[in-house]
């Protein structure tokens, strides 16, 4: 007879990331579909602009990064980097050393946005409550990521949990069965990892400011310049003119 623990395992790690996934892929395209106007990031650079861009390109450096090492260090069967001569035991090594330092990153960068958010009343007034859940959500589960590290950084020789999540991973994405038994004895602080996780991606992505990481703004780097037209008192309008040009006049 299974227990309460079973049931809980099967349900969180058997069910719960194919309802996370769907709603984040099914929400996300109903919310383009619908709301396109609402498919951006938001913005409150006006206020506290300094410490807006630091803790912003902070945190968008470092998490880019461990997503991407989320994503490859876990979908990526043993044998493609054995291939070159990578260990268990080297790609332990590697997910600790690169993750302690670009989670460090962006647990920094995100520090800044929450002292940010929430010490000035100004910008906490005109914060939505979706704004404030997101920044706690994401700082709690990025502490609990690298409070994770240590224990893993003790265990790299024999790096048993780092197997049994990969592999877990694997067996969800292909839809093999039997994939909530790998993590069954996995340790608790990286199953609850796991779990914040999925509900980060099931719950809020589609529905808050999340949803920006789809669109890569790639062509901003290569846009065209904006031009930018003022009103005058009788009514005709005119070219704005440039921040040189008025240095110029005056």
């Amino acid at each position: 007879m299974q227990s309460l623990a079973d049931y809980l395992n099967q349900f969180f790690f058997g069910i719960y990331p194919y309802i996370a996934l769907s709603i984040m892929f099914v929400g996300s395209w109903i919310r383009y579909d619908r709301e396109p106007f609402t498919w951006r990031s938001g913005s409150s650079e006006l206020l506290r602009h300094r410490s807006l861009v630091i803790g912003s390109n902070l945190w968008h450096v470092g998490i880019l990064v461990v997503l991407a090492g989320h994503f490859v260090g876990l979908l990526m069967p043993p044998s493609w980097y054995e291939r070159f001569g990578f260990t268990i035991q080297d790609h332990q090594m590697l997910a600790i050393i690169a993750g302690g330092v670009f989670g460090t990153i962006a647990w920094l960068g995100l520090t800044l946005l929450v002292v940010r958010r929430f010490g000035d009343h100004r910008i906490l007034r005109t914060s939505s409550y979706s704004d404030l859940y997101i920044l706690a959500l994401l700082w709690i589960q990025l502490t609990i990521g690298l409070s994770t590290l240590p224990i893993s950084w003790s265990e790299r020789h024999d790096p048993v949990d780092t197997v049994a999540v990969a592999t877990w991973a694997q067996h969800i994405v292909t839809f093999q069965g039997g994939a909530a038994d790998l993590v069954a004895n996995v340790r608790l602080d990286i199953r609850f990892h796991i779990v914040l996780g999925m509900t980060i991606l099931g719950t809020l992505l589609p529905f808050t400011r999340l949803v920006h990481i789809w669109s890569a703004p790639v062509w901003y780097l290569f846009r065209r310049y904006q031009i930018v037209r003022t009103r005058f008192s009788d009514g005709g309008d005119a070219l704005r003119a440039t921040a040189p040009a008025r240095r110029r006049a005056a």
